[in-house]
Formats: structure tokens, C-alpha cells, sequence
């Protein structure tokens, strides 16, 4: 794994082909800069490993999330709100055939020069354009012709379109309010409608739903959808209260994500491995991935653990205390300790940063997408800190050929 430099002469237009070509419209957090200013580089062995693992632990993943749902009783230690527990008897008729399962599992190389998994991004995660467009932009300019990359892009718009039917109307739900959420439907929006399909964007209380089946509500759109393509996470879903939210849980019509995936999502799934195991679900690619991860509680006076929110996104409030800004750091400890069920405790791994031709060290959060169980492709993000958060920049990942 190494950091290419985009040519120093070629950079302001590579960024304003990332802005205006690969719907990255939202290319700065206050006043940091959010577009690398470097590809990263992996060899084909790595990949070939990534793809292997990722697979793997995908694999797992689902027999898990599967078993959970059809024995509810063992999710009780996942501590998910309380008006979403209500909800998941409702997921009796899930049929995994009928929908699209994405998911996005985050690797860090680590200082034993090994691959740690900090979680995977279950519900909702992103990306779409930045892992799709962004690396064929960065091979433009750096001119190299030995790099390749897989297009997730073309992966999932090729995984929906196997389950809706053509020409379908798919409705892209997302918080309509956020360019950051537009922008990425926007993306695989236009995919899809490239592909025939009638694509229509909406909030999640622009759906309701009759028989298990969805209806739009939007003005000029009425009618049955016959695909649903979710951006909001569950429990913002749950926050925001649309009459229908529950009818999510239960629809026939195909989805991605159905909220299955709320099991896996919640940083607290290790906490019930023990018992999946003993019901015959293999967890070894999580366990040899994935740091010790414990109760609140469980981490007293025990040293080398930090503190994650169980439905915490984009890297927030995690108690690195090297990467906390201000009082930060305090301000989480006090959250943990008045909401310990709200977190978890996990062993802290120590990431192995990549350093660019001038020493420059950065550490690298290398997202890995499955798509129905198959590897999907890559989304990156780098970061001066070890705490990949807003603050860190969207990085195309390109594949080296072996010579």
C-alpha cells in the first residue's frame, strides 16, 4: 500500500473534476480540504487478500444477522431503541433472495502489518460515486496505465437491476435536506435511470405502504414503487417519526438495505457472538479481524481500550484521546459514563500510517463493499489522525498489476 502523488500542476483541475464529474459536491468540512490530493495504491496481493477476507467476513455476517432475526431473544445485549425493538418481530417475512444486501467493512493496516476491521457500515454506507468515479479521474492524471480499479458503481446498479423489474420506478430515500445525502443518490440515480428504470427521490415519509407493498405519496409520482434504494439510517428514521417508518420493516418491495442490517450495524453485535456461536454461527473472520470488544462496564481499570457510541457514523465521538480536539476527550468520558449502554469498549489497535514522498504521515481507513455477498470495490478515506471523521479526505483506491 502506497500514497501516488496527483500531480501538483494537474491537482486544481483533478479537484474540479471530482466536484462537477463525480458528484462530490461537498468538498470541504469547515476549513479542511476533503479531496486527497493522492491515489492509494494497493497490489494485486493485497487486494486478492482484501477481497478474500472481506467476502469471508461477509459471509458471517449474514448467517448472523439471518439467525438473529429468526431468534430475537439473543438480541437483547444489542441495546437498540427501544421503538425499533418493537418493530423487528415485523421482519418475519424477510427473504434475502428479494432484496439487495449492501454492506461496507473498514480495514486499517495495523503496526504488526496485519489488517484490523474497526466495524462495518450494516445500514446505510456511503460513497457511491467517490469508489465508482473518482479512481478513473485519478489515472487520467497521473497518466499511469498500470492501475485498474473495480467500479462499485456498476457492481450494485448491476445487483438492483437483477431484482427490480425492468423499467421499475426505484424511489431514492435520503434526508432531503442534506447535499451530502442528494449527492449520492443523485449518483446511483442516475445509473439506474441510464439503465431504463424511472427513478424517483424522496424523503422517507414520501412512501407509504399497503398489503407489505410500497406506494409513493410524492406529488406527481403516486403510485406502487417496485424498488427502494434507503440513505437514512434506521434510527435517524426512527428520530424523524414518519407515519409509515414502520412499514420498512415488512415490505415486500425490494429493498437496500432492509433494516435487517440494523443488527450488524450497532457497534454492539460482538457482545452477542458467544451465543451465536454456540448455535452453530461461524464467527473466525471476525474474531481474528475485529479488536476485543467488551461492556462498558467490563473495561474498568483494564488499560488500552477506547470507547465507541454503538450507533456512532463518520467516526464520531470515539475516545481517541490523541485525535480529541479541545474537551473533546472529556465530554465523551462523561457521555459514557451517564449512557454506558449507548457504547461499547474496544481493544485499541494501533494504526500503521502510510507516509507520502515528503514524510508526511497519514492513516487510512480502506472501506471494503460486498455487494449479495460478493466483493464490490473500495472507498478510502486518509487522515492526519488515527480517528478517520469529517475531518478526513476521500481517497480513490487503484489496484497495481503484477508485472
Amino acid at each position: 500500500m502506497r500514497l501516488v502523488n496527483i500531480p501538483k500542476e494537474k491537482y486544481n483541475d483533478y479537484r474540479l473534476d471530482v466536484m462537477f464529474d463525480c458528484y462530490k459536491w461537498d468538498p470541504q468540512f469547515l476549513d479542511n480540504n476533503t479531496i486527497a490530493k493522492y491515489a492509494l495504491v494497493i497490489t494485486e496481493e493485497e487486494h486478492k487478500e482484501l477481497e478474500e477476507l472481506t467476502e469471508k467476513i461477509d459471509k458471517e455476517t449474514i448467517e448472523a444477522e439471518e439467525f438473529i432475526n429468526k431468534n430475537l431473544k439473543i438480541a437483547k445485549p444489542l441495546a437498540l431503541p427501544k421503538k425499533i425493538t418493537n418493530e423487528l418481530k415485523r421482519m418475519k417475512n424477510y427473504d434475502s433472495t428479494k432484496h439487495i444486501r449492501l454492506m461496507r467493512y473498514d480495514f486499517h493496516p495495523t503496526k504488526e502489518n496485519k489488517w484490523a476491521v474497526s466495524e462495518v457500515n450494516s445500514d446505510v454506507p456511503g460513497g457511491f460515486a467517490e469508489s465508482s468515479l473518482m479512481p478513473q479521474v485519478a489515472i487520467n492524471a497521473i497518466g499511469e496505465t498500470n492501475f485498474y480499479y473495480k467500479n462499485f458503481g456498476d457492481i450494485l446498479a448491476e445487483a438492483i437491476s437483477k431484482k427490480v423489474i425492468p423499467g421499475g420506478k426505484i424511489i431514492m430515500v435520503h434526508c432531503t435536506c442534506y447535499s451530502d445525502d442528494r449527492q449520492v443518490m443523485q449518483f446511483l440515480g442516475d445509473k439506474l435511470k441510464s439503465m431504463g428504470f424511472n427513478i424517483i427521490y424522496g424523503a422517507a415519509d414520501h412512501l407509504k405502504f399497503e398489503n407489505n407493498i410500497a406506494y409513493s405519496v410524492l406529488d406527481g409520482n403516486e403510485g406502487k414503487v417496485d424498488g427502494i434504494v434507503r440513505f437514512t439510517p434506521l434510527e435517524w428514521l426512527k428520530d424523524i417519526k414518519p407515519k409509515t417508518w414502520d412499514g420498512y420493516f415488512d415490505t415486500i418491495t425490494p429493498s437496500c438495505n432492509h433494516p435487517v442490517a440494523i443488527f450488524a450495524q450497532t457497534k454492539r453485535f460482538p457482545l452477542i457472538w458467544d451465543e451465536l456461536e454456540k448455535n452453530g454461527i461461524k464467527l473466525e473472520t471476525w474474531r481474528k479481524l475485529l479488536p476485543e470488544t467488551i461492556e462498558v462496564k467490563d473495561a474498568k481499570n483494564k488499560e488500552g481500550f477506547i470507547f465507541k457510541p454503538a450507533c456512532g457514523r463518520v467516526g464520531e465521538k470515539i475516545s481517541i484521546k490523541e485525535a480529541c480536539r479541545d474537551n473533546e476527550f472529556e465530554e465523551i468520558l462523561k457521555d459514557v459514563k451517564k449512557h454506558p449502554k449507548e457504547y461499547l469498549a474496544q481493544k485499541k489497535f494501533i494504526s500503521k500510517p502510510v507516509i507520502d514522498e515528503e514524510g508526511n504521515e497519514f492513516h487510512v481507513c480502506l472501506g471494503s463493499y460486498t455487494v449479495d455477498g460478493k466483493h464490490g470495490g473500495y472507498y478510502a478515506r486518509i487522515a492526519s489522525s488515527p480517528r478517520i471523521d469529517s475531518n478526513a479526505a476521500d481517497i480513490p483506491v487503484l489496484i497495481e498489476r503484477s508485472i
